[in-house]
């Protein structure tokens, strides 16, 4: 087999603990979602030979190998936000694609959540104020408010309701009460989105990701490798990468994301199109993200999100495209940068593990889904990861 030949699949996920986790450090939750996943693979750890972590440590990711007793001869240590995840896999599929690596592994885990509750931190409202952001930091431009800016262009242009942006929290909740392992599963309707308190015009909390602990890992292998597996392999067919800017004033158009250039590079590489794609994972730290970025990907016109969410299509159970099967940032958890877990969701229905919120393919009753999206973004719109994941 030729180095760059080689198919790459995805053979171990799992995740950590999640939700309320107060009795454990984010070393101790990467530790928990990596066992589990070579547990998930069927492989032990002395297969793998490349390492993917960020977030954790001031040598990141050599610390957090060290503790998990890994010495790799490939690591990657990308950084660009939630969108992290879709990207380091993209490079790790790359690498073992090139004979670089045979199993590489990515962790990531944090206690965002029980940190502030034990005021070992407290809650940042923006990244800082060195660099490009000292122009806008001043002016008030927290992360919430810079998406919150956003999603009033993209009503100002195309006419998108706060009904609508509210439609997409209402189905995360309703995909989340299917998910055992979801933080908050009891229902809520559009008013209750709209009552909740305010946070940044025009989002009040609940158009907001939930602030949990938790941690999660995802085995790749090189095709030789499984065969030695236990599970049913998950392909990477195809994958984009983009980043669009840092400061808010080097962005071209509010009602356009990142995802708009790595989701048509994943789909022509994967080629798939949109229409073929059986559900969708994407980055929900709030509601507009999703909104804008099922536009992005192709599966709506652009300005025609809107009117997208509002039928339930993204319901598992009756939806034309489930998306966040788990529900996502906004019921399920979200420790931070949460792509990984978008990964960890898309493979388990690939393999037909989603239990009550398992979604079916094109067949219907009976027939698992052929292909599936993860498509993350990181910042505030600044990057973006699409990967696009099929079954045999």
């Amino acid at each position: 087999m030729t180095p760059g030949s080689r198919k790459v699949a995805v053979v171990g996920v799992a995740l950590s603990d999640c939700g309320r986790v107060d009795d454990a450090t984010p070393y101790a939750l990467h530790a928990q979602a990596a066992r589990r996943a070579l547990a998930d693979a069927g492989l032990g750890r002395e297969v793998v030979d490349g390492f993917a972590s960020a977030g954790l440590g001031t040598l990141a990711p050599v610390e957090v190998a060290e503790y998990l007793g890994l010495r790799p001869t490939w690591v990657d240590s990308t950084s660009v936000g939630g969108a992290t995840w879709e990207v380091m896999a993209a490079h790790a599929a790359d690498a073992i694609a090139a004979g670089h690596a045979k199993a590489v592994l990515l962790v990531y885990g944090s206690t965002a959540r029980a940190d502030i509750r034990a005021g070992r931190r407290t809650g940042n409202l923006s990244f800082g104020s060195r660099g490009p952001l000292q122009f806008e930091v001043p002016y008030g431009h927290t992360l919430i408010a810079k998406y919150a800016m956003a999603a009033r262009r993209h009503m100002l242009e195309h006419g998108t309701t706060i009904e609508q942006l509210a439609e997409v929290a209402v189905q995360a909740r309703a995909n989340a009460a299917l998910n055992p392992e979801a933080m908050f599963r009891d229902p809520i309707t559009v008013d209750d989105v709209l009552s909740g308190p305010m946070i940044a015009d025009p989002f009040t909390k609940p158009h907001c990701c939930i602030r949990s602990d938790g941690g999660a890992a995802v085995l790749l292998v090189a095709e030789e490798l499984v065969r030695d597996c236990r599970t049913a392999p998950v392909w990477v067919l195809g994958a984009g990468e983009h980043v669009s800017h840092s400061a808010m004033s080097e962005w071209p158009d509010f009602t356009t994301g990142p995802a708009a250039v790595s989701g048509r590079l994943a789909f022509e590489r994967a080629g798939v199109r949109p229409e073929e794609i059986d559900f969708a994972e994407i980055y929900d730290a709030f509601t507009y993200m999703t909104l804008v970025t099922l536009e992005d990907l192709g599966f709506c016109g652009k300005g025609e999100g809107g009117a997208f969410v509002e039928k339930g299509r993204l319901l598992v159970r009756g939806g034309e495209l489930p998306v966040n099967t788990d529900g996502g940032g906004l019921s399920a958890q979200h420790p931070g940068m949460r792509g990984l877990f978008l990964l960890v969701e898309a493979v388990r229905q690939l393999r037909g593990e989603g239990g009550e919120r398992q979604v079916r393919g094109p067949g219907g009753l009976g027939e698992l889904p052929r292909l599936g999206v993860a498509s993350a973004t990181g910042g505030w719109f600044c990057s973006s990861g699409t990967l696009v994941l099929g079954r045999d």
